[in-house]
């Protein structure tokens, strides 16, 4: 009796003892040390990024119409040229030989409409005999002008100011009827540089003609130049998939090359909010979506999904997705999950 009587009390004593204990545990959790950066939103106008290769807005494959033997070409690579300048002939001896054939026929063809006349009116050559005679003298001064416009194209001229970008062609070489000769870049007071770039759908839209815009020129080392969004297409370009659009860029007096890369920096009329965070903030990013860690009060986190806006060198734009948080977490994001406990560091 008396073994069981102490087997119970210390029993007793045991349980009561434990829930002493279960009740002195703290039911506490660490927390993670972080750096945070105060969000601080800006309105500011819309910047694209993009780039690209210059060319001339306007540019011609210059060729002889009909073909032959090339006699002269008269400019160089690279060498300016004035409109009206002539630029290449063809040798004119086979030229002005059909030339002379086709004057012979139209002499031909005017006696014989005379000769006609002369006999309608003495009731020898019928009416239709008349009206043939014509015809034919009609066809043979048609012919005539052909030949003289053939001739004329005999000759190449340029068609306004510009720089010869290529020949193609040589001397003594044969030139096929319509087969380039001279590749002429024309850069005039109508016709300006133009620095063509592929942009996103989503870039597309925002950048719209009359745009301003920066651009850089590997070429010009140190040297800005203003350009002007001049035309962006209306349909994707089948080999790359992106949108090109045009911009018109002011070189002034510096003579750039057709095949340069360019960047351009172009202000669209849209006006965004936008925050800047490092790389290694940014946690993941699909396309325009990404996610960050945020903090409302400085003490825990949440994983927020954000709207990505310009991709920078060393940074990315955040443009929508963190309304309601104070903070965002530019270090120790591997060591967190949503709802930790932080404590922030400097």
């Amino acid at each position: 009796m008396r073994h069981i009587l102490l087997s119970a009390f210390i029993s007793a004593l045991a349980v009561g003892c434990g829930a002493h204990t279960e009740q002195a545990l703290p039911a506490t959790e660490d927390t993670i040390p972080v750096k945070l950066v105060e969000i601080r939103g800006e309105a500011s106008r819309g910047i694209v990024m993009a780039s690209g290769t210059l060319s001339t807005e306007s540019q011609a494959r210059l060729s002889f119409k009909t073909g032959g033997v090339i006699d002269r070409i008269l400019v160089k690579e690279g060498e300016k040229v004035r409109r009206g300048q002539l630029l290449a002939t063809l040798k004119s001896t086979e030229i002005i030989a059909q030339v002379n054939q086709v004057r012979l026929q139209v002499e031909k063809a005017k006696r014989d409409f005379n000769r006609a006349q002369n006999l309608y009116r003495d009731s020898v050559a019928t009416l239709e005999q008349l009206q043939n005679a014509r015809t034919g003298m009609q066809i043979a001064e048609q012919a005539l002008h052909q030949a003289e416009f053939n001739e004329q194209c005999s000759r190449i001229y340029a068609q306004q100011d510009g720089f010869v970008v290529k020949k193609m062609k040589n001397e003594g070489e044969l030139a096929e009827p319509g087969g380039p000769v001279l590749f002429i870049g024309a850069v005039s007071g109508s016709s300006k540089w133009i620095l063509g770039a592929g942009l996103s759908d989503r870039e597309w839209a925002e950048v719209k003609p009359g745009d301003a815009a920066e651009v850089v020129v590997e070429a010009f080392p140190g040297k800005t130049f203003h350009a002007v969004v001049s035309k962006r297409a209306l349909a994707a370009d089948a080999a790359s998939g992106s949108f090109q659009v045009e911009l018109r860029v002011d070189f002034g007096t510096l003579q750039p090359a057709i095949g340069m890369f360019g960047k351009a920096r172009i202000s669209t009329g849209r006006e965004t909010k936008s925050f800047s965070i490092p790389y290694e903030s940014l946690l993941e990013a699909n396309g325009t979506k990404g996610s960050v860690f945020a903090s409302r009060d400085g003490k825990t986190v949440e994983k927020v999904e954000v709207s990505l806006g310009r991709i920078g060198e060393k940074d990315v734009e955040i443009e929508g997705g963190l309304d309601g948080f104070n903070y965002i977490v530019t270090s120790g994001s591997p060591y967190l999950s949503d709802r930790s406990p932080i404590r922030p560091i400097h």
